[in-house]
């Protein structure tokens, strides 16, 4: 793991373990979340606290950390990740509690631009027009354990282009992280999820790309073995809901099937 993901993972770690210190009945559950869902779960969240319930401590970063998070102890009740593999993974561990695993949502993956960038970046007909119009740097969550960035090194390799992109490639350590480096100029183009797209008025969309490039992106979410908060299943159930559903959709979203 990279200085900064590991900073950053101690950090998060060290919140999460704050937090839950509190007795449960005054703090909701706790729920760690891949970063791609930050502003859905938090929309999420406050709408469950209108409710009357106690509003669940988030806490978000990338589906690795995560999934380490719980696989080191972290005092947690629900995880969600970007993928199967890494809940997976946790699953193997018997890291969560049986039953409770389900698909939450789906996304789209796509490639961005600043919203100030040179006219010329105007959107294409397809993902590899995109890459080759330019030979600037292009962000790109870390391949090698994040999953936005596998589906994006999935789609490459898919249309041949890997190996021609890889140099100009800017790891970060979340897909967000990615989406920052392009609003800051210091990418020319960003693989992105499209509700980062979404969310980002500092960056516009030029290219879709097509979903059979890649793997099915899928977020599954599920209740840890390990917790104990009465509210945990509730919570995870409510995200399962057309009320929770709804939410994710107006985060740019899709249906998980």
């Amino acid at each position: 793991m990279r200085l900064a993901g590991f900073l950053g993972f101690l950090a998060v770690l060290a919140s999460t373990l704050l937090a839950a210190c509190a007795p449960a009945e005054e703090r909701g559950p706790v729920v760690l979340a891949a970063s791609s869902m930050q502003g859905a779960i938090e929309d999420a969240a406050s709408s469950w606290a209108a409710k009357g319930r106690s509003r669940p401590v988030l806490s978000f970063a990338s589906s690795a950390a995560v999934a380490r998070q719980v696989s080191e102890g972290a005092p947690a009740d629900v995880a969600i990740t970007a993928d199967a593999q890494w809940m997976d993974w946790l699953e193997g561990r018997n890291q969560l509690r049986a039953g409770t695993r389900q698909l939450l949502a789906g996304n789209r993956l796509v490639l961005v631009t600043g919203a100030n960038a040179r006219a010329g970046q105007a959107s294409y007909s397809s993902l590899q027009e995109a890459l080759d119009s330019a030979d600037g740097p292009v962000a790109i969550a870390e391949p090698a354990s994040v999953p936005a960035g596998r589906y994006a090194r999935a789609a490459m390799r898919s249309l041949g282009l890997w190996d021609e992109v890889q140099d100009r490639l800017v790891p970060a350590e979340n897909v967000r992280a990615a989406l920052a480096l392009v609003e800051r100029g210091e990418a020319d183009f960003g693989f992105v999820y499209a509700s980062d797209a979404a969310a980002s008025e500092a960056v516009r969309v030029i290219a879709s790309v097509d979903a059979s490039l890649h793997p099915p992106i899928r977020y599954p979410v599920a209740v840890l073995a390990g917790s104990a908060h009465p509210d945990s299943a509730d919570f995870a159930a409510y995200l399962l809901s057309d009320e929770g559903q709804a939410i994710l959709r107006r985060h740019g979203f899709a249906d998980a099937s």
